[in-house]
């Protein structure tokens, strides 16, 4: 059970107007009170029957008398508006239900606290199955405002215990697990829908500010994007000069002819300047290797950095994983803006969707994803081949699996849901991308006699998975791979057991496709002199690696779970 309070004003017609009128995005029916401060209080019915006008009228007066009697000490929007929505799954509530949820929520807010004469007037109107609205005048009977501080969290800490007595569904609410942005209220939605927009404007307006804080090296970088973008930007100062926030605006969207104006933290929780100011100290710079040696390709730097996430979220720290989480975030809301036009929609998506699939209000240390950041804010010196889209977005769907996994294993059914939708995104993405790069390497397939040798090489680094990769389409580019970093100087048996090595396959579709990105990768890296393989033989051989052991988690086979198809 979802609440939400809003601060409507000081109309108290207006409000019950709409509770009891047709409704306007979705039908009201049966417009009734379920319960109230009186049990003698008039109930106006739905709009049009006989007597709701004058019904109407007796009921703003018996909720506004308070407000009158105290008269200029009555404090401005006196109004107090709860929504109390039921979960999807939940069984219909009766009257009698929802009267002791609207009780049991007046009481643990504060507005109205059992056996208290002297607390607000209220009332509960029911006008659909799934919810109810309470509305309540802020002034008690002693003509003091009431003691609602903190409201909302009072009220959803009381809708755990009602869940649970009534046995409705458990909602999550453990605030480290919110994602730094709010879902849009109806009245937002509704707007979007009556002006034609497929997006609320604080949606779209947050959209674009995460795209332009994956992208900008500096704040004076950010802003110039924001405007670029075509938003209206007004920057705040202290009187030092120095900058201290930022608000934006959708051209067009207006009150009285002015903007509305949006502030970083009204968007999401994480997009206050400051916060983004410790996002791009964070930064790594990408500086060029040696002298005669190309620079670092960003894609790949990027890859093998989200292919170490999912051991991140292993261990026994968070701040690591958390941090890398939200910079994960930036790559997805980066890559729409450079890669090929025909994946940007399903990544846009991705992007969007994933924001919810994670915390990122919690405080950490940006500096653990320094390299990632950097690699990030590089992409787009380097050309966005499909080939090198395809790799980072299968390192990311196995990335997604993991978050997926981790919610599920916590019970955080919203991170999950939104992962799982993420994950339906991702494996879009790389349908489109990765089927041209690889019948292209597919093609440059070495002679049988060379991938006959490469099996038993596959044998040996992973036996588990070695059938099905050797009956997988995928197996020719694989073979293709491995002889291009051969040509290069690279031992194929080696540079198996190192892709093989690098993390597990277990989360795979197409094991073959994953060996065959990370293959390509390796194989661009300067291949090891024969001495320097040699000692490190030697180093192996005197000083095994022990993988750690993994935690028994039940995979469900690639058929039965939708987050392991490509």
């Amino acid at each position: 059970m979802i609440a939400n309070i809003v601060k409507p004003g000081s109309n108290t017609h207006g409000v019950l107007k709409y509770l009891f009128g047709r409704g306007t995005a979705t039908v009201h029916t049966d417009q009734h009170i379920v319960a109230s401060w009186d049990g003698f209080v008039p109930d106006p019915g739905p709009e049009g029957s006989p007597g709701h006008k004058e019904r109407m009228n007796q009921l703003v007066k018996a909720l506004d008398l308070r407000v009158k009697q105290a008269g200029d000490e009555a404090p401005d929007g006196h109004v107090w508006h709860c929504s109390l929505r039921a979960a999807p799954e939940d069984r219909i509530l009766t009257d009698a239900e929802w009267a002791q949820v609207a009780r049991r929520i007046v009481h643990a807010t504060g507005i109205a606290p059992t056996d208290d004469p002297d607390g607000c007037r209220w009332i509960a109107v029911r006008h659909a199955d799934d919810h109810i609205h309470i509305v309540a005048t802020k002034m008690r009977g002693d003509l003091r405002p009431p003691r609602n501080w903190n409201d909302y969290h009072r009220a959803m800490t009381e809708l755990t215990k009602i869940e649970t007595d009534l046995g409705l569904h458990q909602v999550n609410r453990d605030r480290d697990t919110w994602p730094a942005a709010k879902r849009p209220t109806r009245a937002e939605t509704e707007k979007a829908a009556r002006n034609g927009h497929s997006r609320p404007v604080r949606e779209q307006l947050r959209l674009t500010v995460r795209t332009a804080v994956s992208h900008a090296h500096s704040v004076e970088e950010f802003l110039g994007l924001l405007a670029d973008a075509g938003l209206q930007v007004e920057t705040r100062t202290l009187p030092s000069g120095d900058l201290n926030g930022y608000k934006v605006a959708l051209p067009g969207d207006t009150t009285d002819g002015k903007p509305i104006w949006y502030s970083g933290t009204a968007l999401a929780a994480d997009l206050s300047l400051p916060k983004i100011q410790e996002r791009l100290r964070a930064t790594e710079p990408t500086v060029p290797g040696p002298t005669g040696r190309p620079w670092p390709n960003p894609w790949h730097q990027a890859t093998a950095a989200i292919e170490r996430i999912p051991h991140h979220l292993a261990q026994d720290d968070p701040a690591p994983a958390s941090v890398h989480l939200v910079a994960f975030g930036e790559i997805l809301y980066a890559l729409p803006a450079v890669a090929p036009a025909h994946v940007r929609v399903e990544l846009r998506k991705a992007a969007f969707v994933f924001e919810y699939a994670v915390n990122t209000r919690a405080r950490v240390d940006h500096q653990h994803a320094r390299a990632l950041r950097g690699a990030c804010k590089t992409l787009g010196t380097h050309p966005a081949e499909d080939g090198l889209i395809a790799m980072l977005v299968d390192a990311a769907i196995l990335t997604v699996i993991a978050v997926h996994r981790q919610s599920a294993l916590r019970h955080h059914d919203q991170q999950v849901a939104a992962a799982q939708q993420t994950l339906l995104h991702l494996q879009a993405a790389y349908r489109q991308a990765a089927p041209a790069p690889l019948a292209r390497l597919a093609e440059r397939k070495p002679p049988a006699d060379t991938a006959r040798h490469y099996a038993e090489h596959l044998r040996k680094a992973v036996p588990a998975h070695a059938e099905q990769i050797l009956d997988d389409a995928a197996w020719d580019a694989l073979t293709a791979a491995l002889a291009g970093a051969q040509r290069k100087g690279h031992d194929p048996a080696a540079l198996l057991q190192q892709a093989a090595g690098q993390r597990p396959l277990d989360d795979a579709h197409s094991p073959a496709q994953v060996l065959t990105w990370r293959i390509q990768r390796l194989g661009e890296r300067q291949a090891l002199s024969p001495r320097a393989r040699a000692a490190q033989a030697r180093s192996a051989v005197q000083h095994p690696v022990v993988p750690p052991a993994r935690a028994a988690v039940a995979v469900p086979t690639p058929k039965a779970s939708p987050t392991q198809r490509r």
